[in-house]
């Protein structure tokens, strides 16, 4: 059971995929107290790793004694960010507080296009930097890249830099337009696109040892079927099943791209929120629509459900971007 938390909605960049639309910090972000109560209940309704994302989470104040609670309450706590401020005194600082991870973000292995993604100079070599401080004081990091049209092409070379780097793995994202990615929705993959690259990321898997990991593109696990792969993974698309996120104001939605409330910390408990929460019950069905619904592996997939609602208004609709949709159980 995996959580989310957007700590914040302040950023230090002006990425242009952002589905947070992040850059200032919103009004009334849940405090330093309320993070601790809210941890108190993520513990307690059974979730094992919590990520501390954003904005970028390091710009909050209290973000160590977050995370120490969260590893105290035996949350495994770990990190999506921009890598930017991850000097050495900061990595340090987040492994004695517990911190078991960091997820770094790196688009490209050109420092330019990835600094023109991000919006600020000099962001590329910050977040090789990061990871750097990261190896050198034994803090396992991660690298996340958002592929689009423009990089898909790069992906294996991001792989070796990333093996190269020393991380522990490599995830690669599958933009949802969302926030303000809804700008560059044509720059994002199609089905056949989706169904090259995924062969391509399966097939690197079996050429290093870091973990290889594509998100939002549950289709992978159908393919992994198809080509005789095993992998670690039960499920595709998570959101509302194992899987849920929190927003800076305490807003509890199924994931990130699925802008749909589910309740709010401020009003109710998260563990009330998570067990009785209308969409989450709805997910838990899995009584999908269209391919979906008739798919032979809609029990490993699932489809994005954040994708389906973003192009259909559905989010128990059929996924527009998977090339086997429509094909009959058998």
């Amino acid at each position: 059971m995996i959580i989310s938390w957007n700590t914040t909605n302040a950023c230090n960049m002006l990425c242009k995929h952002c589905y947070r639309d992040a850059g200032v910090k919103a009004e009334q972000e849940l405090s330093t107290e309320e993070g601790l109560k809210l941890i108190d209940q993520i513990a307690e309704a059974g979730f094992k790793i919590m990520i501390f994302s954003g904005g970028e989470p390091l710009m909050r104040k209290d973000i160590y004694t977050l995370v120490n609670h969260a590893r105290e309450k035996g949350l495994r706590p770990v990190f999506g960010t921009n890598g930017t401020l991850l000097t050495a005194e900061v990595a340090g600082r987040l492994k004695d507080a517990g911190a078991a991870a960091m997820g770094i973000s790196l688009d490209s292995v050109d420092p330019m296009i990835h600094d023109m993604f991000r919006g600020v100079y000099g962001a590329w070599q910050k977040a090789v930097d990061g990871m750097r401080a990261c190896r050198e004081i034994g803090l396992p990091f991660q690298i996340h890249t958002t592929v689009m049209d423009w990089n898909m092409a790069e992906v294996e070379d991001l792989t070796d830099f990333a093996v190269q780097e020393g991380a522990i793995g490599h995830h690669i994202f599958f933009l949802v337009p969302t926030g303000r990615a809804v700008n560059i929705e044509k720059e994002t993959l199609r089905a056949e696109q989706y169904e090259e690259l995924l062969r391509r990321i399966l097939k690197k898997q079996s050429e290093v040892k870091i973990e290889l990991k594509p998100t939002c593109a549950p289709q992978f696990m159908r393919i992994a079927s198809e080509m005789g792969l095993k992998t670690r993974f039960n499920k595709g698309c998570l959101a509302g099943l194992s899987y849920c996120i929190i927003s800076p104001l305490g807003i509890v939605q199924p994931c990130a791209y699925l802008n749909i409330p589910a309740g709010n910390v401020r009003e109710k408990s998260f563990g009330e929120i998570w067990r009785e929460a209308e969409i989450f019950k709805v997910l838990r069905t899995e009584k999908y629509k269209g391919g979906c619904g008739s798919c032979r592996y809609k029990k490993i997939c699932g489809g994005c459900r954040a994708r389906a609602y973003f192009y259909q208004g559905d989010y128990m609709g059929e996924e527009p971007w998977c090339l086997y949709k429509g094909r009959k159980e058998s």
